[in-house]
């Protein structure tokens, strides 16, 4: 979050990222309400002094044995009238405090005004438009020489996913998987976990329950508040990303020896009762959906290189698995609140012929870390960390991609060999 001098001297580059990102912040009620506090703060301390030279005179008085009740009156009026000032100071900071919680993060100078796509990687089965084919992908034709079946038709087929039975225990619009289902979702996490230990990131299993103050820190709240569970007997948040719990493991720290890398894994809970709530039969729109998410914590010097690293990082877990996909760069109105720059990864769907993101990744900046009190030590001095966070990846979607990428003409699932030692079967079947 900003504060006001921050906003105060960069207002019109303030302005103009809360119009990118299309949020609806009165920006001009920061003027009026910050000019009234310091207007406030002035006489405050004004009175604050008449109250101070006030004091003396009356200890002066009575030093001397005389009374003086006119100086003593005027003494006890100034205090009152400061204590009227402190309590309308109060109400203009929480106004201020209010609106600068819905400034977004100010997107960064390289965002483009349009999804930009970076690269490429295999030949998409069934891509309608042309794709250039990257150079050791495969040999050959990538076409089917059927009709492939879309994941949730063939999921139903095979019997791994059972949306029927899921509606009963919980209602529409969460997954459960079965047989040879839950151990390909199973296979998917720990795999992806594996992967990003590799490369050096440390494991951590968080807590999938998080504060409001943790939601706050990253962005989620007051924005997301409708879009997210909450208990509200426990004053909890059922967690929507890993992100939350991950970043927040470090709220009110001081960090030492950076870039500290996590990679977590957590079942994520989002309601999306917004714009972005209709129903989409199958997985790809949940309610419940699992997720391995990177985080690093850098200096502010090393964070646009560290975002390059994340992308490539969550690139091996697709490359791995031999689905095609694309990076692409995404344009400032489509960036989340607290996002200065964002990549996202886009996985094939063959027979649903359609791309789904699978990743997420973003540079915050110090936005985050600000919020959490996040900062790091180098030379004596300590500042806001930079912090970025993908996912590497979400498996919902990876899962349709898979399902329909290796589906057989024979109604099977032949298994990627990257997958097959951490599931125990070559070919999912009937």
């Amino acid at each position: 979050m900003f504060d006001y001098q921050f906003v105060r001297e960069n207002f019109e580059l303030v302005k103009n990222a809360i119009k990118l990102k299309n949020e609806k912040v009165n920006i001009a009620q920061f003027t009026e309400l910050d000019a009234k506090r310091r207007e406030l703060i002035k006489n405050r301390d004004s009175l604050r002094l008449q109250q101070k030279n006030l004091s003396k005179e009356v200890a002066e008085f009575k030093k001397q044995g005389q009374d003086c009740p006119e100086l003593i009156t005027k003494s006890k009026q100034a205090g009152d009238d400061e204590k009227k000032i402190n309590l309308e100071l109060d109400n203009i900071e929480s106004a201020l405090k209010e609106l600068l919680s819905w400034i977004p993060n100010i997107p960064h100078s390289s965002v483009p005004p349009e999804t930009q796509t970076i690269r490429e990687y295999g030949t998409p089965h069934n891509l309608p438009v042309p794709f250039r084919r990257p150079t050791g992908f495969g040999n050959g034709s990538h076409a089917f020489d059927f009709e492939p079946l879309p994941a949730n038709e063939l999921c139903e087929y095979l019997g791994i996913l059972d949306f029927k039975r899921a509606s009963k225990a919980a209602g529409a619009s969460f997954p459960c998987y079965k047989g040879a289902g839950a151990r390909l979702e199973l296979a998917l996490i720990n795999f992806m976990m594996a992967v990003h230990c590799e490369q050096g990131y440390t494991p951590i299993l968080p807590p999938f329950l998080v504060t409001p103050d943790s939601m706050f820190n990253t962005g989620q709240l007051p924005k997301m508040k409708d879009d997210m569970y909450y208990i509200p007997a426990d004053n909890l948040y059922l967690n929507p990303t890993a992100e939350v719990p991950l970043i927040n493991l470090h709220q009110d720290e001081i960090l030492e020896n950076l870039p500290l890398k996590y990679v977590g894994y957590t079942t994520c809970f989002r309601r999306e009762a917004g714009s972005y709530g209709k129903e989409t039969k199958g997985l790809k729109r949940v309610h419940q959906f699992n997720k391995v998410e990177l985080i690093t914590f850098t200096r502010p010097e090393d964070s646009y290189q560290e975002l390059e690293s994340m992308v490539t990082d969550a690139e091996e877990v697709l490359k791995r698995l031999g689905l095609p996909y694309r990076v692409v760069l995404l344009p400032a109105n489509e960036l989340s609140f607290a996002s200065t720059k964002t990549y996202d990864i886009e996985v094939w769907a063959p027979a649903s012929k359609e791309w789904l993101e699978v990743s997420s990744c973003s540079n915050s900046e110090d936005f985050q870390a600000r919020r959490g009190k996040i900062r790091f030590r180098e030379k004596g001095k300590t500042s806001p960390a930079h912090i970025l966070n993908g996912s590497g990846v979400a498996t919902a979607r990876t899962f349709i991609a898979l399902v329909e990428q290796y589906q057989t003409k024979e109604r099977t699932i032949k298994l990627p060999n990257a997958l097959i030692p951490y599931l125990g079967l070559t070919e999912i079947k009937k």
